[in-house]
C-alpha cells in the first residue's frame, strides 16, 4: 500500500490531504487537520463578559462572527435582547466579514487556480497580457478592502472588533461616516462585478481544461440564513434534503440533538452529518436555500446559477460562484442598510450578569457558527464551538475519493491530482484555524 500526502496552501490553518492507494485503486482518502488550538479549553475560568474580546482571537479571518456569536451567546445566558439598531449595526458588521472573506477566498486562494498559477501575485507573470492580470489582482485587492473598512466602521476595528457588547452595540454609526461608505461602496459594486464576470469566466474555462465541475453526489445542505434577503445575524438554523425540500428547522440549543458528531483519529476536526447523509455548508448551501437575495445585482447572478446549473445545484466548484454572487451581495445589502439612520437610537440596554447557559449562534462565510457557554460563578465552566467546517469534513473526503479515483490509475498517477487536491480543498474554503476544538 502507498500513500500520497499532500500539504495544503492558500487556505486558513494548516492541513493536508492522504491518499491510499493500492494497485491502483484508492482505498481512502483523508482530510487532516494538523494543528490543535483547543480554546475551548483555555477559556475555561475566563470571566465569563471577557469572552466577546477572547474568542475573536480564535482566527484573524473569522474573528468578527466569533466576536458577535460570542455576544449573542451571554445574551442568551443572561436573558437579553438588544435593541433594534445594534441588530442592523451588528447585521452590517457581519455584511463586512462576507465581503472581506469572499473577496480573499475567491481572488487571492482560488483565482490562482482558474489560470494555473501559484499565487494571486504570479498571474501577470504567466499571461501574455500581463497589464491586463495585473490590473484583476489591484483591484481584487481594492474589493478586499471594502470588507476591512466596513468590519472597521461598524466593529470598531479591523482585526478583533470591539464594538458588538452584552446589551447590543457600544455607539451608533455617525451619518457622515455612514455616507463616506456607502459612496465608497456604490463606487465599489461594478467593480465587484466586472472581477465576478471575468472570474466565472475563467471558472468556465478552467472547467473546459479539467473535464469536470468535481464531486456532484447530492448532499444535505445546511444554513441559518432566511429564504429571502440572507441575514447573518441569525437564529435558527435550516436544513435541505438532497432533493430540494426543508426537511429540519432548529434552534442552536437543539444541535446536538439534530445532527450527528464524530471525532477521527487522524484529524482535530470532528466531523458532523445529518440522519448519516453528507452535509454541505457555506455558500453552496445558501444558493441553493436562498430563494430571493432582496437585491438586484445579486439576485440576477443567483437566477444565472439556477439557469445554468438547476436548483439544488451540487457540484462543487460552484461554491465559488456563489461566493461571488454573495460577494455582490454584501455590498448592495451594506448600501441598503447604510441608507438608514445608524445613530440617534437607544444601540444597547442594562443587564443583569448570573450563572447559568447560553447558545449564540451567526451565519459565518464558512456556515453556521454556534458558540455555548457554561457559566458558573460568572466564569466559564465550559464551552463549545461549533464550527461551520465540521459540517463540510465528510463531503471534503467524499469530494476527494472522486478527484482521486480520476487521477490515479493502476500503472501511473496523473500529475494533474496534485493540483486537483488542493482545487478540491480550497472549494469548500475551510478553516482549520477554528475547527480545532
Amino acid at each position: 500500500m502507498t500513500t500520497l500526502t499532500f500539504p495544503l496552501s492558500r487556505i486558513e490553518g494548516h492541513a493536508q490531504v492522504e491518499i491510499e492507494v493500492q494497485q491502483g485503486k484508492v482505498l481512502s482518502t483523508r482530510f487532516k487537520a494538523t494543528e490543535l488550538r483547543g480554546f475551548d479549553i483555555f477559556v475555561q475560568g475566563v470571566p465569563a463578559e471577557q469572552m466577546p474580546v477572547i474568542v475573536p482571537r480564535i482566527c484573524g479571518v473569522c474573528s468578527t462572527a466569533h466576536h458577535v456569536a460570542a455576544v449573542k451567546t451571554l445574551e442568551d445566558a443572561f436573558g437579553v435582547t438588544p435593541p433594534p439598531l445594534a441588530s442592523r449595526i451588528r447585521s452590517l458588521l457581519l455584511l463586512g466579514q462576507l465581503l472581506q472573506n469572499q473577496a480573499t477566498s475567491l481572488f487571492i486562494f482560488t483565482m490562482p487556480d482558474r489560470v494555473g498559477a501559484e499565487s494571486l501575485f504570479e498571474m501577470d507573470e504567466i499571461d501574455q497580457d500581463h497589464a491586463v492580470r495585473f490590473q484583476i489582482s489591484r483591484n481584487a485587492l481594492k474589493v478586499r478592502e471594502l470588507g476591512t473598512d466596513l468590519i472597521t466602521l461598524a466593529g470598531g476595528q479591523f482585526i478583533h472588533p470591539v464594538r458588538a457588547v452584552v446589551g447590543g452595540v457600544n455607539a451608533g454609526i455617525p451619518a457622515e461616516r455612514a455616507a463616506a461608505m456607502l459612496k465608497r461602496l456604490e463606487e465599489g459594486l461594478p467593480l465587484a462585478c466586472e472581477l465576478f464576470d471575468t472570474y466565472w469566466e475563467l471558472t468556465q474555462r478552467m472547467k473546459d481544461r479539467i473535464g469536470s465541475w468535481g464531486d456532484d453526489s447530492p448532499a444535505y445542505y445546511i444554513t441559518s440564513t432566511g429564504r429571502v434577503k440572507p441575514d447573518y445575524n441569525s437564529h435558527e438554523i435550516r436544513v435541505m434534503a438532497p432533493s430540494g425540500e426543508c426537511c429540519e428547522i432548529f434552534s442552536p440549543r437543539s444541535f446536538r440533538e439534530i445532527l450527528e458528531f464524530s471525532q477521527s483519529d487522524y484529524s482535530y476536526a470532528t466531523k458532523t452529518s445529518y440522519k448519516g447523509g453528507v452535509i454541505r455548508a457555506n455558500s453552496l448551501a445558501r444558493a441553493n436555500m436562498t430563494a430571493h437575495m432582496g437585491t438586484k445585482v445579486a439576485n440576477g447572478y443567483l437566477h444565472r446559477l439556477r439557469i445554468e446549473f438547476g436548483t439544488p445545484a451540487h457540484p462543487i466548484m460552484l461554491f465559488d460562484l456563489g461566493r461571488g454572487i454573495e460577494l455582490v451581495y454584501a455590498i448592495e445589502r451594506a448600501m441598503q442598510i447604510l441608507e438608514q439612520p445608524l445613530e440617534g437610537e437607544d444601540t444597547e440596554v442594562a443587564y443583569t450578569p448570573h450563572d447559568g447557559d447560553g447558545y449564540g449562534m451567526v451565519e459565518a462565510p464558512r456556515g453556521p457558527l454556534i458558540h455555548h457557554y457554561v457559566i458558573e460563578k460568572n466564569k466559564i465552566a465550559k464551552a463549545e464551538f461549533i464550527i461551520p467546517t465540521v459540517h463540510n469534513m465528510r463531503a471534503i473526503e467524499r469530494a476527494l475519493q472522486v478527484v482521486a479515483e480520476r487521477y490515479i490509475q493502476k500503472d501511473q498517477v496523473d500529475l494533474e491530482l496534485e493540483r486537483a487536491v488542493g482545487r478540491v480543498v480550497r472549494a469548500f474554503d475551510p478553516c482549520i484555524a477554528c475547527a480545532t476544538h
